[in-house]
């Protein structure tokens, strides 16, 4: 039987064929964030939002839970979370979060490769970022006019977006109704829209590069195990003489400008060049600016899978690729701690959640010290006292003193109604006829626990507030 031996341009081609470039995969990503950064402020639990850091109010709602500005003991949890996340997912995956999840990244996508690109076709094809549309030429300089009135529009949309997350959606369009009375917020909107426009059409990848801190400190989190765009000099040979990571260097023998060994695979097509939105050369190595967007690992899997080869850019790690010391270990001590950290903060964050008050309290002592009334023996206190109801109905609220039954409340006397959500501040008065203390010289501070209830729901609905007393010595009596 004659066997019919496979060319490799013909395996190449079968398997280009099945192949789903990176780049389609974050084009499905930012969709995917687009929606749930478009939607998620519209979502309600119970009447309250997914996420609302709500400065109006003074409130935050966090999975369907208000919580007060006392409250906010939540906030560094939630910071933590974001923070230990991203940076779990650097130690991991490099500048994943850069090349598949930034704001910047997306936005910059939208307006050079669909407006640019695909729209108006200033720039000939969206795999070449390296060379700018001729502004030469009269149609160009009308069609940038056009792409900066749709990149504005979308700005507006962007910044009224981001801040429906501080002012919920149903307020936000009520607001606008009534601009001058809300200049503030029209101030922010327009400020933020401003930003995107001269971040996105004039810094553009210099943002990422020279402004964001994230490129600071990603070489911190990186080690030999973390993934990221990578060149094989082992297959493809040493391009650069002198020039980008010295780690990745000590692998490598060949020292030429330019690969010129026979056994070299790099065809020196620049592809991998010519598509880095931030303008590298992948082949030098381990870069500051490379965000992991993979562009170049697509790049180069067309031209090599074309010769029916791997991609001499791979998303992969050091240790798997340069060193060849054997397979990424993405389990290491360093990841799982990150995770242990992670489970912990928000096993936290889910039980403190969880015990949410369903009232405030606070009593300060007025300026005041104390008053003596005619009889020369009645005490009073007085006390500025703030509650506020957090459930999610109303109720009717008294205080009363816990264990101390020589001194009594004189003001408020009467229950006092509260709706969901409602703050009130009262002055309350304590009075005392009984004798506290014998000092002749010096007031005496007597500790006092005040107690607030819904008398409907006293079981579950209470909180107690300590304070203090402040009885008179025996002369300021006399006197």
């Amino acid at each position: 039987m004659e066997t019919v031996e496979v060319k490799p341009a013909s395996r190449g081609k079968e398997y280009l064929k099945s192949w789903i470039p990176y780049s389609i995969k974050r084009y499905w990503a930012y969709l995917a964030v687009t929606i749930v950064g478009l939607v998620l402020p519209w979502i309600t639990i119970n009447g309250n939002h997914i996420f609302l850091l709500n400065f109006d109010q003074k409130k935050l709602e966090f999975a369907g839970i208000a919580f007060d500005m006392q409250e906010l003991y939540l906030m560094p949890f939630l910071l933590m979370l974001l923070f230990l996340g991203i940076f779990a997912l650097t130690a991991i995956g490099g500048r994943a979060w850069c090349g598949w999840l930034c704001p910047q990244t997306i936005f910059r996508v939208i307006y050079r490769d669909l407006i640019e690109t695909k729209i108006l076709g200033m720039r000939k094809r969206i795999s070449n970022k390296q060379k700018d549309p001729d502004m030469s030429l009269a149609v160009n300089q009308i069609k940038r006019v056009v792409a900066i009135l749709i990149w504005s529009s979308l700005s507006l949309l962007v910044a009224a977006n981001f801040m429906w997350y501080f002012v919920p959606p149903e307020d936000f369009f009520a607001y606008l109704a009534n601009p001058r009375e809300h200049m503030v917020l029209i101030g922010f909107i327009v400020g933020l829209a401003l930003f995107l426009i001269v971040d996105v059409i004039f810094i553009k990848e210099d943002f990422c590069v020279y402004i964001c801190p994230y490129s600071r400190v990603q070489s911190v989190l990186y080690d030999k195990d973390t993934i990221m765009a990578i060149y094989d000099p082992h297959r493809g040979g040493d391009i650069y003489s002198g020039h980008g990571n010295d780690r990745a260097k000590q692998f490598t023998k060949q020292k030429d400008l330019l690969v010129t060994t026979p056994s070299a695979e790099c065809t020196t097509c620049e592809s991998c060049v010519t598509v880095c939105p931030t303008h590298i050369d992948i082949r030098k190595g381990l870069q500051l600016e490379c965000i992991n967007c993979l562009e170049c690992v697509d790049a180069c899997t067309k031209v090599m899978g074309a010769l029916g080869k791997p991609s001499l850019v791979r998303w992969s790690s050091e240790k798997e690729t340069i060193a060849q010391e054997g397979k990424t270990d993405y389990w290491r001590s360093k990841t799982i701690m990150y995770f242990v950290a992670l489970t912990l903060v928000l096993i936290t964050l889910l039980v403190m959640g969880s015990k949410k008050e369903t009232m405030l309290l606070n009593i300060d002592k007025t300026t005041r010290p104390y008053k003596i009334l005619e009889d020369g023996k009645t005490v009073e206190n007085d006390y500025l006292m703030l509650i506020t109801n957090t459930d999610a109905k109303a109720h009717d609220f008294y205080i009363e003193i816990v264990g101390n039954k020589n001194i009594k409340i004189t003001r408020p006397t009467e229950p006092f109604h509260m709706s969901a959500g409602a703050k009130k501040k009262t002055v309350v008065v304590l009075e005392t006829k009984e004798i506290l203390s014998k000092d002749a010289n010096k007031d005496t501070p007597i500790p006092v626990v005040i107690k607030a209830f819904a008398v409907d729901d006293k079981s579950k609905i209470t909180t107690t507030e300590e304070t203090v007393f402040v009885y008179p010595s025996a002369t300021s009596l006399k006197q």
